[in-house]
């Protein structure tokens, strides 16, 4: 089935259909004063054999050319099934003050940032991506998606604010993952959440709560600390201490069938979604057609040239 993506254009077809109109006009006026000559007789020995039906091939072939590439305008196009995948990744960066620590170098954050891009570089491009901020609240800063280059320069903009949600951050992965179209495909995509943290939740719903959540849904969440148990952090002008809470880390990762990382290496990262499985959906796209009008306009633009030089030994 052939639609048109800018479908206004074919008003160009408009002025050829005209040319059209007045070269038959032209043709049937021609025959009613060629008829003026009484002596027919005469009119025959003066004027050669006519060409007949060849008279009208070229004007025909050139006024097709004009037709087709006037549709070509429009931008042709037909739809076509593209296999997709609907395998989810869910990246969940702590943007809370303790990250500001620099018990790790640079820093929590900076480190948690360095990881996450490494991931980001290493991820099949097939796999959708998606990035979560979280503090006192968790926000979806990139939704699932194949552009690397949008959740590389999301996670270069983080910035730092007030308590930990945990376990939000965990619902808010959760809540994304269900975006994902189906594209023809049964149930939620196969999906994995990745948790870089420093530790101790401070607001919203509890980890336990989150892990129970992430088990129902089979979506195992891997968790990776930053920071040491020695760690402080100016916060208000009052230096506090800022260790890292592995305990509930790990019980998060346990709990959902993950991972728990202190300092996880690339190829560690990659146990995150190398079980992580398949799941193709089909999307409809328009895949556009223009250059077939384009060949066919110049099909029909050679045959008028060629038949013209054939039976009148002019182009057109």
């Amino acid at each position: 089935m052939i639609r048109f993506l800018q479908p206004w254009w074919l008003l160009a077809v408009l002025p050829v259909l005209a040319l059209a109109a007045a070269y038959v006009w032209r043709q049937l006026h021609r025959r009613a004063y060629a008829m003026r000559f009484t002596n027919v007789d005469l009119l025959r020995t003066l004027a050669p054999k006519g060409l007949g039906w060849r008279r009208h091939a070229a004007a025909t072939a050139f006024l097709l050319c004009l037709l087709v590439l006037a549709t070509a305008l429009a931008r042709p196009a037909v739809d076509t099934r593209e296999p997709l995948e609907r395998a989810t990744v869910m990246l969940a960066i702590d943007v809370s003050l303790s990250m500001q620590a620099d018990d790790v170098a640079p820093n929590r954050l900076e480190a948690a940032q360095e990881a996450a891009k490494q991931f980001v570089g290493e991820l099949p491009e097939t796999y959708n991506l998606g990035l979560v901020s979280f503090a006192k609240a968790a926000n979806v800063l990139v939704p699932p998606t194949k552009d690397r280059a949008a959740v590389t320069s999301a996670i270069d903009g983080l910035v730092l604010a007030e308590a930990t949600a945990t376990g939000e951050a965990v619902f808010t992965c959760l809540e994304a993952i269900r975006t994902v179209p189906a594209d023809g495909a049964a149930g939620i995509p196969p999906a994995r959440i990745v948790l870089l943290s420093d530790g101790y939740r401070t607001a919203g719903r509890s980890v336990e709560e989150a892990a129970a959540a992430a088990q129902a849904a089979n979506v195992p969440v891997s968790t990776i600390a930053f920071g040491t148990d020695s760690g402080q952090v100016d916060i208000g002008g009052q230096l506090q201490r800022v260790p890292v809470d592995r305990t509930a880390l790990s019980q998060l990762a346990e709990t959902t069938r993950g991972y728990f990382y202190e300092a996880a290496s690339v190829t560690e990262l990659k146990q995150v979604y190398q079980d992580m499985g398949s799941s193709i959906g089909f999307r409809t796209e328009p895949r556009e057609i223009t250059q077939w009008y384009a060949g066919i306009a110049l099909l029909f633009a050679l045959c008028a040239g060629g038949l013209s030089l054939l039976w009148s030994s002019r182009l057109i």
